[in-house]
């Protein structure tokens, strides 16, 4: 495990487990879209150190650690952060778009840095098997990025649970575009696969610009 690694989960425990103990510091810190858009936009980076319960922030941080190493091999420690902290920001900042005139829309979770990093984790090695323990065969990669986006825009439409799904749809874009950049040449040698993972990113945005969403 790289010491960035370390260090990102590091931050996300004692963060959180501070919040667990400190409702005060919790509401002072969630993305909270009334108080970013009074100027408090500090709120966009520090929610995404903060998590609701123990299940949550473990669900987080288990995924990092089982994908970032994916990333972090192929892309180099450096271009792993500017994943990770771009895909933050990326969440966030489709979270305040979509949200913006929900004055008491409040989030919180590294979901939007994960989903990131998950994402590009995918677009790096769509050959990868995943397995699920309530699911008795191994699935693709791919088949699994471009079904969960999916399935954010269902979240995102139906808002129907108290799923961040906006923030980690944005979290996937920034990683497909960050990793994209950083890997021109996937344009031309894995041609297929960065089209069929930019399938659902062209839905939303064509559901949006419809007004569907």
């Amino acid at each position: 495990m790289n010491i960035a690694l370390i260090v990102l989960i590091a931050a996300n425990v004692l963060i959180s487990f501070k919040a667990f103990e400190d409702q005060f510091f919790f509401r002072k810190y969630e993305f909270h879209i009334g108080s970013i858009r009074a100027g408090e936009h500090i709120r966009m980076f520090s929610s995404a150190f903060l998590h609701v319960d123990i299940a949550h922030l473990a669900f987080n941080m288990i995924t990092l650690y089982f994908f970032a190493p994916v990333v972090s091999s192929y892309l180099g420690i450096p271009s792993f952060l500017v994943v990770y902290f771009g895909s933050l920001l990326s969440g966030s900042l489709l979270t305040l778009q979509f949200h913006k005139n929900e004055y008491n829309y409040r989030a919180v979770g590294a979901s939007g840095a994960v989903t990131g990093i998950l994402y590009a984790a995918i677009l790096l090695r769509p050959d990868m098997d995943l397995y699920f323990f309530f699911i008795p065969l191994p699935i693709p990669a791919y088949i699994f990025g471009i079904g969960y986006l999916l399935y954010s825009i269902y979240g995102m439409k139906s808002r129907n649970d108290n799923i961040g799904h906006t923030a980690h749809f944005g979290g996937a874009i920034g990683g497909y575009l960050i990793t994209l950049i950083k890997e021109p040449q996937m344009l031309t040698e894995n041609t297929l696969m960065v089209a069929l993972l930019a399938i659902p990113i062209i839905i939303l945005f064509i559901m949006a610009k419809m007004g569907k969403i």
